[in-house]
């Protein structure tokens, strides 16, 4: 059930949120950290939970967002989300890449032919590593044989009106069986991500490890994080932050005092935290020894100013993977106060 907004104490709106639970959220979560003029309802939830209970229901006021999943909404012409540049999860996703030991894949080139599973063909990791096996090692969607996990019942894509690309084989897993099932018994070769936490939308419990086959593509993740880093540039984006259209044209100050309260809750935790660290060591960063220069430096950046050529590239690899008909212009997707932040 959406929760309506309804106006308490003079100027403040009641509001829900829904965001995963990382060091980033977590001031908003616990409510250390408020946003003026809104009191939040707080729900921690799953990623692949929240974004179809969103796309789905729109059970929540605010919320994290798969950005791959509101640029292929928008595209289609569902306009019930104004996005805020609040990048809540950010990963080298190609680096998560799963691999049977016994199937003769040794590179990135030997999943050509092969067979992999993915839990949704459109979710924004699959986009990013599957744009990563094209650009980096020449492996197109088109040579591989899709299995996806997620139904249409709870998929981002039942929402949105998911249809696979023209030449591009992707079966369904069928619901009495999963993708770990599937990789551990060797029915196969590979997953281009594998998530196993519990929710309503991912099947897969099983624990995967070197003793049932399954390995990782890139044996030395961090060395292959660096390199893709330092070729591009990119730092994927993974998650956004979006509100119902409906608020924040009725209340447009909505997205600058939002913003401001995520931004404080993620300089609050900029110290250097076990999460920001990995972050510097993935990216190659970690090599600024002077903390001014790696806050300069953030990799975790938020705001469209620095992260513009990010969110145009996964727009370009999304129509390019044949998941949108044209290109979308960031004006399409983020509240105009915050194009310029």
């Amino acid at each position: 059930m959406v929760v309506l907004s309804k106006k308490m104490n003079q100027n403040t709106l009641k509001l829900s949120i829904a965001l995963s639970e990382n060091e980033r959220t977590k001031p908003i979560l616990n409510g250390e950290v408020k946003a003026k003029g809104i009191d939040f309802f707080t729900t921690g939830v799953h990623p692949s939970e929240m974004f179809w209970r969103q796309l789905k229901f729109k059970d929540f006021d605010v919320s994290e967002m798969s950005l791959s999943s509101l640029i292929i909404a928008t595209s289609k012409g569902n306009r019930e989300w104004v996005a805020l540049p609040i990048f809540t999860s950010r990963k080298f996703f190609h680096t998560n890449i799963l691999i049977r030991s016994d199937k003769g894949i040794h590179s990135p080139g030997d999943l050509k032919g092969k067979k992999i599973g993915v839990p949704e063909y459109q979710q924004t990791a699959a986009i990013w590593a599957r744009a990563a096996l094209e650009h980096e090692f020449g492996v197109s969607p088109t040579d591989i044989e899709w299995f996806m996990e997620r139904n249409s019942g709870k998929s981002h894509g039942g929402a949105t009106g998911f249809n696979p690309p023209a030449r591009v084989r992707i079966n369904t897993i069928p619901t009495t069986t999963n993708i770990g099932e599937m990789l551990s018994s060797g029915e196969i070769d590979g997953t281009l991500l594998y998530l196993n936490n519990a929710n309503l939308v991912d099947r897969s419990q099983l624990q995967l490890n070197e003793n049932n086959k399954v390995i990782s593509l890139f044996r030395n993740k961090q060395k292959e994080s660096q390199r893709y880093f330092q070729k591009t540039g990119i730092y994927p984006i993974n998650h956004t932050v979006v509100i119902k259209r409906e608020l924040y044209e009725a209340h447009p100050w909505l997205a600058i005092n939002i913003y401001h309260a995520f931004m404080e809750a993620k300089n609050m935790m900029h110290d250097l935290t076990k999460e920001n660290l990995k972050a510097y060591f993935e990216t190659g960063l970690s090599g600024l020894f002077n903390e001014s220069a790696l806050v300069t430096n953030d990799p975790k950046s938020y705001g469209i100013l620095a992260n513009r050529h990010i969110i145009e590239l996964l727009i370009k690899y999304i129509h390019e993977q044949g998941l949108i008909s044209q290109p979308l212009a960031l004006v399409d997707l983020f509240a105009q106060q915050t194009l310029e932040l």
